[in-house]
């Protein structure tokens, strides 16, 4: 049974975008991002005491959503935290949910993920500052990979982990450990250039085969040890030189209009590497200073967005993961 609560402390946590995969871990590597010039690549959700339950949507993509609250991600994570506070046999109170949906849907950016971790970080604050009561970090952890699942089909935490939790994260097949952070190269700039069209996950993941060859499945673990060592001994080139994707870009690139021509031009160009963020359609460059890094996002605004919905920014890692703002 909900209750209602005044003169409680309104609390708002910002998710930030990330990327799935990096190339070489397959729903297995994560990395959270941040825009150089503090622009807010991710969502926003809002918690505040109300009578009853309730969920507002604003934000640049609002209008990309299910105008039901019952088909709103946001509302089931709201749906599974009162389950989650009923189970441990604490009071549920009701509040009004406020999503800022500032991240473009599909866009390979983590999009569901960033509203699903700024839902349930957001919800564990405001509980935690107005009722004395939170849930540690590894059970909200499973609450948005249980969330991720409902979403996408699958449990797979490589967006939702470095999104709640920052830096780079390593998924291991451990349901009590479930990610590790990994030393990354905190010192590169990450170019994020999203083409303003949309690609399905569902969609992304049609296209890939059932089956891989045996070289293939050598090639793909050979290249994520390589990369994890290289991390750990922070030998930069290393991690880069097998920064390369075998198992899904092979078979997405069709879905991506121009994203050929942009790798090779940036390849060429002297970047560290170049693949797809998540499932696409953004793409993604890292490279080694800013003004590098900004000379290619001039390069792709020409040359890779497709509409007026589309963005390039120069990002960092963005090491804090969900914050309050």
């Amino acid at each position: 049974m909900s209750t209602s609560s005044s003169l409680s402390a309104n609390v708002s946590v910002f998710a930030p975008a990330s990327i799935g995969n990096l190339s070489v871990g397959f729903d297995v590597l994560g990395l959270a991002v941040k825009p150089v010039d503090g622009t807010l690549l991710g969502d926003v959700v809002t918690v505040e005491s109300a009578t009853e339950d309730s969920l507002v949507v604003v934000g640049a993509f609002a209008d990309k959503l299910p105008k039901e609250k019952e088909s709103n991600i946001v509302w089931s994570c709201l749906q599974l935290f009162n389950q989650a506070l009923v189970a441990q046999g604490q009071p549920v109170f009701t509040v009004q949910m406020t999503l800022d949906k500032k991240m473009p849907v599909g866009s390979g950016l983590g999009s569901s993920a960033c509203s699903v971790v700024a839902a349930l970080a957001g919800l564990n604050a405001f509980y935690s500052k107005n009722h004395n009561f939170s849930f540690d970090e590894k059970t909200v952890l499973k609450m948005t990979g249980q969330m991720e699942a409902q979403i996408s089909g699958s449990l797979h935490y490589d967006n939702v982990a470095p999104c709640y939790l920052g830096g780079l994260q390593l998924m291991v097949p451990d349901s009590e450990v479930i990610s590790r952070v990994l030393p990354g190269f905190n010192d590169c700039y990450y170019v994020m250039a999203y083409p303003g069209i949309e690609v399905s996950t569902k969609a992304a993941r049609d296209v890939l085969p059932t089956s891989y060859s045996r070289a293939d499945v050598i090639s793909y673990g050979q290249n994520l040890a390589t990369f994890v060592d290289a991390c750990h001994r922070q030998d930069k080139a290393q991690a880069f030189s097998v920064l390369t994707d075998v198992v899904a870009e092979p078979y997405r690139i069709n879905l991506l209009p121009k994203y050929q021509q942009a790798h090779d031009y940036l390849m060429a160009e002297g970047a560290h590497a170049v693949g797809i963020s998540g499932s696409g359609p953004t793409l993604f460059c890292i490279c080694d200073n800013e003004q590098q890094a900004q000379r290619y996002a001039l390069w792709l605004k020409e040359n890779y967005l497709q509409t007026a919905l589309g963005f390039v920014h120069v990002c960092q890692v963005d090491e804090a993961g969900a914050v309050e703002v």
